[in-house]
């Protein structure tokens, strides 16, 4: 049996030990019971960018904004790549209008952003939109 991976809760932001093995059994949070792994981009908020970016799972955030059109044409490719990539990295989405204070802190200048956090520090940075082959072997590229 392999280490236990660290894995934030995306509902209550609790730490989950679950081995390895196991990310592609729909583990439970053991604190609230949600769904760690959700087939779907979790919510970003300036209250929880630091708790989900803890853990042992990459994270690759979408920076938005609901009046971007590219944002709004990326958004079904996102969602897409995060059922894909479910277990393996964790995707999550940041409203650049909803949070101006966090997007300020990760030094955006233009949306769609993304960008992909290993052990809680940036690796890697992409601007615009791109079809989901492209996001796939972008993320390849990083190791993901």
């Amino acid at each position: 049996m392999s280490d236990p991976m660290l894995i934030p809760c995306p509902h209550c932001n609790g730490l989950n030990r679950i081995p390895a093995e196991r990310l592609g059994d729909a583990p439970r949070c053991g604190r609230c019971k949600a769904e760690v792994l959700p087939a779907a981009p979790l919510e970003l908020t300036q209250g929880n960018f630091a708790s989900q970016l803890k853990g042992d799972l990459p994270l690759l955030v979408d920076v938005w904004a609901s009046w971007c059109g590219p944002c709004q044409a990326f958004a079904p490719t996102f969602a897409q790549a995060a059922a894909q990539l479910q277990g393996r990295c964790r995707l999550g989405k940041l409203d650049s209008e909803a949070n101006p204070q966090l997007s300020g802190q990760l030094g955006i200048r233009s949306i769609p952003s993304l960008i992909l956090f290993k052990g809680g520090a940036e690796v890697a940075r992409q601007s615009g939109a791109m079809p989901l082959p492209q996001l796939l072997a972008w993320l390849r590229q990083q190791g993901v």
